[in-house]
């Protein structure tokens, strides 16, 4: 039991690092009355804290690399911890985004490649693979619990006293440094500004870009970027593709900058030589793709059950709970099937499982919720992603060798939030868009509305409508000087587009996963991959030039 006293302290902090998103989905309504804001906002939240994260991780494992891996670690929960806490206290929208976005964002940056590298440094071996898998498990149980802890102490207590306890267990985790083994620093104390600034800004770019395409329009403006009075429309476009295409180019300047850096001697933020390697590659890139599912559903079946069913926190986590235990199961059972399983047999299976569950999921979605379907459908989706998780972080990382660590740590990390993000601000884009554009359609094909009110709406859909609950469109429309003959014939077509608009999310989700499954068929096809570990899907990195 011993020996695994470290794996507890770095699975203590796995887990507060993926809880916060996932009680922040659960409390949305909560979080939007006590602060005065609106979901759009508290999707802004979630979104600038992945990307946050995902955008400096590379920085963050580079820190470690120059100051220890353990320091860094501590370091960073700190921040962590003092990040939850202004959140926790949190008077508005403003406070929580600086709270939890940046100052969280800042610390998890510091924490996650630590615990990474730190595993990989701690164990070797069968047991090095044994941890790594339960730390995708953790993972799974951090956002499994989530809902449950979260919906529970929103509705018994308040939703910052999670944020609050997350505080505590940083101090605890802390106490606890002196258990753990570092490896030696680098030599090296070179920090690579250039190839930080330009990730960043690429990554930030692309990201902001997909946030706003339900707002801006993803093509066509519809409310368009607006500087000092000005739209911004390029060549008569939404400026989200040029943002997007923008971002593009900068992480291509990146790669580039990063080759320089490489020649001159010097060293760069990440090596590109990492990414020759097959086995990392393909790794990354199911992790993004795992992490745009679990994004994107995760923000939109709070929002079914609390937004179209009325259910608060506590009852939506509740219906939650056959996923969350699914999830934790599968995810903890993922390890040792992978003793006579490939990877490669795993992750597709469990991508399988998301996508029937998600499919079920999307037949179930109705004003009236169908418990017994609902359940499977969440139950099985969860034991997919629980098979997923389990084994992603292995295969990324049983792609290098120690003197890569760090940086394929901080890879990890990155690809894992911007797919989070990226879920988050696609998948929610589509929700907007889709509700604005199915409230409008429904509204002017309906006879019994007025030629008054049809412009009206049209008005007010043109930048994206608000998601709001059923017994809150009488007053909305009360205040928009609707008739009141009037006002039952809309609250109709509102809610049946917001019924069409998260089945539309939803299959967007399914895609995505989709997509996962045909980039698991170049994962590891051989049981047991273990770090260094290769097979015929795997193409170690070429020796570094510097």
């Amino acid at each position: 039991m011993k020996r695994w006293l470290v794996l507890i302290i770095l699975c203590a902090a796995q887990f507060i690092m993926v809880l916060d998103t996932t009680v922040m989905n659960v409390s949305v309504a909560a979080v939007v009355e006590d602060l005065d804001t609106t979901i759009t906002q508290v999707q802004l939240a979630i979104t600038l804290y992945t990307l946050v994260m995902g955008s400096f991780m590379l920085f963050g494992g580079r820190l470690g690399d120059i100051f220890g891996r353990k320091r860094i670690f501590g370091i960073g929960l700190l921040v962590y911890g003092a990040g939850s806490l202004i959140t926790a206290f949190s008077p508005s929208i403003g406070w929580l985004l600086f709270g939890w976005s940046f100052v969280e964002g800042a610390g998890a940056v510091l924490v996650m490649p630590a615990i990474i590298s730190l595993t990989a440094t701690n164990y070797t071996g069968k047991d090095r693979a044994t941890a790594y898998g339960a730390l995708g498990g953790i993972a799974a149980a951090g956002a499994a619990a989530g809902p449950l802890i979260g919906g529970w102490v929103t509705e018994a207590l308040t939703w910052r006293v999670v944020f609050a306890a997350e505080t505590v267990v940083c101090l605890a985790v802390v106490a606890c440094l002196k258990l753990i083994a570092d490896s030696k620093v680098s030599t090296s104390r070179q920090i690579d500004w250039g190839g930080t600034i330009l990730s960043s800004l690429g990554l930030g770019l692309v990201v902001l870009g997909l946030l706003k395409a339900g707002t801006w329009g993803l093509i066509r403006p519809s409310g368009a970027l607006t500087i000092a009075g000005t739209e911004i429309t390029p060549f008569g476009f939404s400026v989200v593709p040029f943002m997007i295409g923008a971002g593009i180019v900068v992480l291509v300047g990146f790669l580039w900058w990063e080759n320089r850096v490489v020649a001159l001697g010097k060293t760069p933020l990440m090596h590109p030589e990492l990414l020759r390697g097959l086995q990392l590659r393909n790794g990354l890139v199911m992790l993004i793709a795992q992490q745009t599912v679990i994004g994107g559903v995760f923000f939109v079946i709070p929002i079914y059950l609390q937004y179209v069913l009325l259910k608060n926190a506590f009852e939506t986590g509740i219906k939650l709970a056959p996923m969350s235990i699914a999830m934790l199961i599968a995810a903890f059972t993922g390890p040792v099937l992978a003793r006579r399983m490939s990877p490669r047999l795993i992750v597709s299976s469990g991508l399988i499982l998301v996508i029937v569950g998600a499919l079920i999921l999307v037949s179930t979605v109705d004003p009236e919720l169908r418990d017994a379907m609902f359940g499977v459908g969440m139950a099985v989706f969860g034991a997919g992603f629980g098979l997923v998780a389990s084994q992603l972080g292995n295969v990324i990382m049983s792609s290098v060798g120690d003197r890569d660590r760090g940086e394929a740590g901080g890879l990890q990390g990155t690809a894992q939030n911007i797919g989070m993000s990226i879920g988050v601000a696609m998948i929610g884009a589509i929700l907007i868009g889709a509700l604005s554009a199915g409230f409008n359609d429904a509204a002017q094909t309906d006879p019994d509305i007025s030629a008054q009110t049809k412009a009206v709406i049209a008005e007010a859909t043109e930048d994206g409508v608000e998601i709001v609950a059923r017994d809150q469109l009488d007053e909305i429309a009360v205040a928009n000087g609707i008739p009141a003959g009037e006002v039952s014939s809309l609250a109709q077509a509102y809610v049946d587009a917001q019924i069409m608009a998260i089945k539309a999310s939803l299959l967007l989700a399914i895609a995505f996963a989709i997509l996962g499954l045909l980039i698991a068929q170049r994962l590891p096809r051989i049981p047991g991959v273990e770090l260094g570990a290769t097979d015929d899907a795997t193409t170690e990195a070429p020796p570094r030039s510097a």
